[in-house]
């Protein structure tokens, strides 16, 4: 069976392979981890989807590799004998050569590498965090690269608790590297990425803002009601995202045309709902986990789920098909106190929503005994939707519809489900 590079996100067109956990001649277990894969978007580990032995390594460490290219033979379970087996081993010395020979003609190898240097997502955040210098971790990667594990194994020797293992919902936003006037900051692999992406999407669809203003005192009554013992049972607070969340999948099973991909002169509208939630890598790129059938999922799932991608996306643990067939997206600025936001449209999706800051605001509230004024947590919805897929007065209905899911439902029993 031909191991190929995964998909790791719609927009990515390549990998880098950093780690073989498995020799040719190696036996491999369905599900054991193979391989360490890298992109401008996440690093992950990738497990093998069959079990049997290892025929053929085709990429080495560190090379870069298009998506759905070879990158080993396995041969499987049932099919191996031991003649075979004897073959592959004695394969080996000649297999890894080929291989080496194809890295150093594909990547000039240095003998010495610059700990600051090809840093990954992953272990640029946690290097961030923990406010430490590179030169003092000792890279135990190819070449010297720093990994996860180094960056762990350092911080527990001095006594402190990795942050990888910390709730999203506590992570503190870190400060900004300090500059100097007249410095010019090399893009790294990621934000070159979501450079082209951002640019390519904003060139290829017309984009139109829409924003509605949406009283949440419905949500924070369920928050305040069951706020408390959700962090003492789950570890993690429960935030506004997955109501909005919720309250976007109804939304969306209304107004299909939203939930829906161009294709050619036409409109793909997608029978799923699955919607990308976008996480911050520490101010070094997004990554947007895919949390699918939303409908089919309760409240408490939800939260749970968001929580677990966000989790893992910032830990590197995300595997490929997490990473695909989102068909509706959100980014979520709430939490620096954001007022607008015109977020861009995720490719080849027709729309994208921003959930900004809720502040607490005075409003008009209508009744049968007239109009009074009363304090409400408001928050500000922005979406930016295609103008080729649909037109003004069906983004805004479909909005209304998203206010008016989460100012009338009752949160509070739905996260009783």
């Amino acid at each position: 069976m031909d191991i190929i590079m995964p998909q790791l996100g719609e927009t990515v067109a390549e990998g880098t392979v950093t780690k073989w956990y498995k020799k040719v001649g190696d036996s491999v277990k369905a599900d054991e981890t193979l391989f360490d894969v890298e992109t401008d978007k996440v690093s992950t580990e990738i497990p093998s989807p069959v079990a049997g032995v290892i025929a053929e390594i085709v990429v080495a460490e560190g090379v870069v590799a298009k998506v759905g290219s070879t990158l080993a033979v396995i041969r499987e379970a049932g099919a191996v004998q031991s003649a075979s087996a004897a073959a592959a081993k004695s394969a080996a010395p000649a297999t890894a050569p080929a291989a080496t020979a194809a890295a150093a003609s594909t990547q000039p190898r240095r003998s010495r590498v610059d700990p600051a240097e090809r840093l990954s997502p992953v272990v640029r955040r946690l290097v961030a965090e923990h406010h430490l210098n590179p030169a003092d971790i000792r890279g135990t990667g190819r070449d010297g690269r720093i990994t996860r594990e180094d960056v762990i194994g350092y911080i527990a020797g001095r006594g402190a608790q990795p942050a990888a293992v910390a709730a999203p919902s506590a992570r503190p936003a870190p400060a900004p590297a300090p500059v100097q006037s007249g410095q010019t900051l090399a893009f790294n692999s990621v934000r070159k990425r979501v450079a082209e992406n951002m640019a390519k999407s904003w060139q290829t669809s017309p984009h139109v803002l829409q924003v509605v203003e949406a009283d949440f005192l419905k949500v924070d009554q369920a928050r305040a009601a069951h706020g408390a013992a959700w962090k003492a049972r789950e570890g993690f607070s429960l935030t506004y995202l997955p109501f909005i969340v919720r309250a976007v999948s109804i939304a969306l099973g209304k107004f299909p045309k939203l939930n829906a991909s161009l294709s050619g002169d036409g409109l793909t509208l997608h029978r799923r709902i699955n919607i990308g939630i976008a996480v911050d890598l520490n101010f070094d790129g997004l990554v947007v986990p895919v949390l699918k059938d939303v409908p089919s999922k309760s409240l408490p799932q939800i939260a749970k789920e968001i929580n677990d991608l966000a989790s893992r996306a910032r830990a590197g643990k995300l595997r490929p098909d997490e990473m695909t067939e989102g068909t509706y997206t959100i980014t979520n600025n709430g939490a620096f106190g954001t007022v607008i936001t015109a977020p861009i449209i995720n490719q080849p999706q027709v729309a994208i929503l921003s959930a900004d800051g809720i502040r607490k605001k005075p409003v008009v509230v209508e009744s049968e005994g007239g109009d009074s004024i009363a304090i409400r947590p408001v928050g500000v919805l922005a979406q930016s939707f295609d103008h080729r897929a649909v037109d003004g007065s069906y983004s805004a209905a479909f909005l209304a519809e998203v206010k008016n899911a989460l100012e009338t439902r009752n949160w509070v029993q739905a996260l009783e489900a």
